[in-house]
């Protein structure tokens, strides 16, 4: 997606979103905010063009490719430390934006989660951006200090969902949140093996939890479809590397919790919009029978 075609997608959901955010804001009793230089849908629009733009920092990406080559296009760009102190005035447009974003559901729908590291794990006890807020937490990659962020997709490799947490919180506890617009079939990797959990999800969304069994469980049928669905769980790996390596939703550099929020719903923004997603290739009349059964 062009730069131009970005900022009119971004400005068109601005013009709809802002009326009802303005009412809230008087209906709750806070003041009108003096409008500032730069437009809401102007910073919104650079901040997840920089996670299209596969720049390894953001200050690099505003200094001397926005501010050298964009001043046409934004032509009341403020210094590059205004523009930090303005970003946590779009957390809560990107948040909407994101949701906007979301694909639909097909019937066949993949979860899984992945470590948000805020620091190297040498320097945990003198890290104090995310004191209290972050936790240690463990993958298969090993420990880590940070939080986790929890994505649910279906087979076209679009966003369905996202969720945020601490490093130290189980992948269950926020999957029935996730589920509330799904059905059909979800496949997860073992960290989502839970009867309770799958019970739960049948009675109240009518999703069943497809996962694999640890090597101490008794072996259980499935359907052959089900699965090489299963196998497919790889599809999580492509996004989410997508993700950390050309989105940038993953680096140590934060110095605030909010603009941390704001980099990573703008990364994830990104590769929502994006054209070519990882995807599974399944014909739309195979997905019928297979999201019923």
């Amino acid at each position: 997606m062009s730069l131009l075609e970005l900022f009119c997608a971004v400005d068109d959901f601005w013009m709809e979103f802002a009326p009802q955010w303005e009412r809230l804001q008087v209906s709750s009793g806070r003041e009108r905010r003096r409008a500032g230089d730069m437009h809401e849908s102007e910073i919104m629009s650079i901040l997840i063009y920089f996670h299209q733009m596969r720049f390894r920092d953001f200050k690099t990406f505003y200094t001397r490719y926005v501010m050298r080559h964009l001043s046409s296009e934004f032509p009341k760009l403020v210094s590059y430390n205004r523009f930090v102190e303005l970003m946590p005035r779009v957390l809560l447009p990107l948040c909407a934006y994101l949701h906007k974003c979301y694909g639909r559901c097909t019937g066949i729908s993949f979860v899984d989660s992945t470590a948000l590291a805020v620091c190297d794990n040498h320097r945990i006890k003198s890290h104090k951006v995310f004191s209290g807020l972050a936790a240690r937490g463990k993958t298969s990659m090993g420990w880590f200090y940070g939080f986790k962020v929890h994505l649910l997709t279906n087979d076209l490799g679009e966003l369905l969902g996202v969720a945020f947490s601490a490093g130290n919180v189980d992948d269950r506890v926020p999957l029935p949140a996730l589920c509330r617009r799904l059905f059909g079939k979800l496949f997860g990797d073992k960290g989502y093996l839970s009867a309770t959990l799958s019970a739960l999800l049948l009675d109240q969304f009518g999703v069943q939890l497809i996962t694999k069994l640890r090597k101490n469980m008794k072996n259980r049928l499935l359907p052959l479809m089900d699965k090489l669905l299963l196998r497919k769980r790889s599809i999580m790996e492509t996004i989410i590397d997508q993700l950390k390596n050309i989105s940038q939703i993953e680096h140590t550099r934060h110095r605030s919790p909010v603009n941390f929020l704001v980099n990573l719903i703008a990364g994830l923004i990104a590769y929502s919009l994006q054209p070519n997603k990882p995807s599974l290739g399944i014909s739309r009349n195979a997905l019928s029978p297979i999201a019923t059964a």
